[in-house]
């Protein structure tokens, strides 16, 4: 046989698996009606299991037996997608625990941000809420999931990402373990200026305090000027401070424009970050279950099995309900080796169905889940 005439045969197959396919998403269809009349759940992981067994037990090679696993996984993969779309048209709708709301009551809001006065935390607020925002700081992240959690602070702003740096971590372990919730997000440019006390010239400085990122930041500034003593601290506002109250001439502190108008200090150089593009992606977090009406982005976290394909899987439903996923960051669990949280973020309001279509698939078949918040 030629090639013309093999690739004839292979159309004539495909033609069969098609009209296969389509013959066994009716009988899909029909089992959604099952289900739904008997509250039964779309995903039957034992079934599943079984039935790729006995599928590949069929094939007469390790190649087709590997080859049908992945393709029944799809197969199977794509009934479900059709009976959690059937669930919605049949009206079980997805019940989220989360309240539409028009706006935020900025005005009246008590807020926390982590760090000092003249930190970026602190100007993220001002940016958000207003100058005249009724905001205070605390020392460390997990005080500001605190100050929530006891109800001294009805939202706070936190850093979630640098886009040189990249996420902050510690803010994306709190997540999970507090019961709060992302409601809003604000970008900060950053421009790291070098500052001492009144007076001081780059030649009088012997030592810098700031942040480590900030340091790294601003390595090639640091690395021309090699004889700088460099001094990590926990915030670079709190550097700034030091360098204030220590009132020492060969002193410096690598902050931000603001820190050096709040505690009084002269900017010897300003823009020492080497990146002409540096900001920071803060969020906004509260206790309450709340979403505004025309929030475009869910944050949502994601525990799944310890097994080949499962994130492969886990992705389908995006692809599947066309949702747009613009980031995917993963973290260790715990106390448990080897296995991984995943952070999604994605393009969707809590009350389009193709969210509440995807966020079923994602609930049923995910070891965890837990929407993070749509803002």
């Amino acid at each position: 046989m030629d090639l013309s005439e093999l690739r004839k045969e292979i159309d004539e197959i495909d033609a069969k698996l098609v009209e296969l396919y389509e013959e066994r998403m009716k009988v899909s269809s029909e089992i959604a009606d099952y289900k739904i009349a008997n509250g039964r759940k779309v995903f039957d992981k034992e079934r599943e299991k079984e039935k790729i067994q006995t599928v590949k037990s069929l094939t007469h090679s390790e190649f087709n037996s590997i080859g049908i696993e992945e393709l029944f996984s799809q197969i199977m993969s794509m009934s479900r997608k059709l009976q959690y779309q059937k669930l919605a048209q049949e009206g079980a709708s997805l019940r989220l625990p989360f309240i539409p709301i028009k706006s935020l009551e900025k005005d009246k809001a008590r807020v926390c941000y982590q760090g000092a006065e003249g930190a970026y935390s602190e100007a993220a607020t001002v940016k958000f809420f207003g100058p005249t925002a009724n905001a205070f700081h605390v020392g460390t992240f997990r005080d500001a999931f605190g100050a929530l959690e006891d109800g001294n602070a009805d939202y706070a702003v936190l850093p979630i990402e640098n886009s040189t740096a990249g996420i902050v971590s510690e803010v994306y372990d709190l997540l999970t373990e507090y019961e709060c919730y992302i409601v809003g997000e604000q970008i900060i440019d950053i421009k790291h200026c070098l500052m001492g006390v009144k007076g001081a010239k780059l030649e009088d400085i012997k030592t810098v305090y700031s942040h480590p990122q900030s340091l790294m930041q601003s390595q090639r500034f640091l690395a021309d000027h090699a004889s700088i003593n460099q001094v990590s601290m926990k915030n670079n506002a709190f550097a700034a401070k030091k360098v204030a109250e220590d009132g020492d001439i060969t002193q410096a502190a690598i902050a931000s424009e603001r820190a050096a108008l709040v505690y009084g200090l002269d900017i010897i150089k300003e823009g020492i970050n080497q990146a002409e593009s540096n900001s920071t992606r803060f969020i906004v977090v509260t206790t309450q279950k709340v979403f505004l009406e025309g929030a475009k982005k869910v944050s949502l976290c994601l525990e799944i099995p310890h097994e080949a394909g499962a994130l492969y899987h886990i992705m389908s439903h995006f692809i599947y309900n066309n949702l747009n996923m613009t980031k995917i960051e993963s973290r260790p669990i715990e106390d448990r080796n080897w296995e991984y949280r995943f952070f999604i973020d994605f393009d969707g309001n809590l009350e389009d169905s193709s969210v509440k279509n995807a966020l079923r698939g994602l609930r049923e078949e995910a070891k965890m889940m837990k929407i993070l918040g749509n803002y």
